[in-house]
């Protein structure tokens, strides 16, 4: 199977899967679902996948994706 090259937050990730769900993609990233939710930019178009981690993406190379923190932010 080919693999597919995308990035979260910036930052390489590859995957053989054809599909994928955002709170995989989080987590193969490193980040906290329950915290995070991610965000995939298409050109000026954002799609924002807040409260749907668990739908399936078609993936394909050179998808971006930001995420999102949810947490509690420190007040200083």
């Amino acid at each position: 199977m080919p693999a597919f090259s995308y990035t979260v937050d910036a930052e390489p990730e590859q995957t053989d899967e054809h599909q994928l769900t955002p709170d995989q993609i989080l987590t193969s990233a490193g980040l906290d679902t329950s915290t995070h939710y991610l965000v995939e930019i298409k050109g000026a178009v954002k799609e924002s996948f807040e409260g749907k981690g668990g739908i399936e993406l078609h993936m394909h190379d050179h998808m971006v994706f930001v995420s999102v923190f949810t947490g509690p932010t420190p007040v200083s």
